[in-house]
């Protein structure tokens, strides 16, 4: 069990904080039932209500300072998520969100950064598909790296490169 303070990341939702461990009086809600109650990182007014023993929702400590600064190292080693079906393309990338996996969230945002800069030197733009899913994968892997390393969020992609270069 998670503890109230810590900083977890929560499937699609990115890194939250535990603001409580309660029972909820909300309805269709299991009053016998303890949730996590999270703040995600970013959302002053967001607020997520999650079991505590839930099966569904994957939900895992946020990565250490070591673990962060391998991750960036090993960056160009990461392998692409290439499909090239466009509705199984959508479903993998969900899935891979969901997962909590900051090696999947890499090879999302490595992917759809190639796919961009080939539609743009075929002349077309990105899809809408394609920039939510990036958007996504960003903000869960930049936000969890902005925490564990003390960079601020709009400075990560920069970090990276220098740390690369």
């Amino acid at each position: 069990m998670f503890e109230i303070g810590e900083y977890v990341v929560c499937g699609a939702k990115g890194v939250c904080q535990i603001r409580d461990i309660t029972h909820i009086d909300m309805s269709g809600a299991d009053k016998e039932k303890l949730y996590y109650v999270l703040a995600p990182v970013g959302d002053k007014n967001g607020t997520i209500y999650v079991p505590t023993d839930s099966e569904k929702i994957i939900m895992r400590r946020t990565i250490s300072k070591e673990e962060a600064e391998r991750l960036i190292d090993e960056l160009p080693q990461i392998e692409l998520l290439w499909v090239p079906d466009d509705k199984q393309r959508e479903e993998t990338y969900k899935e891979a969100l969901r997962t909590c996996d900051y090696h999947a969230w890499v090879s999302i945002v490595k992917t759809l950064y190639q796919r961009k800069k080939e539609r743009l030197a075929q002349g077309k733009k990105a899809t809408a598909v394609d920039e939510r899913y990036m958007k996504a994968a960003e903000n869960g892997l930049y936000g969890e790296l902005s925490l564990t390393l003390g960079v601020p969020r709009e400075k990560m992609e920069n970090y990276i490169r220098e740390r690369l270069s």
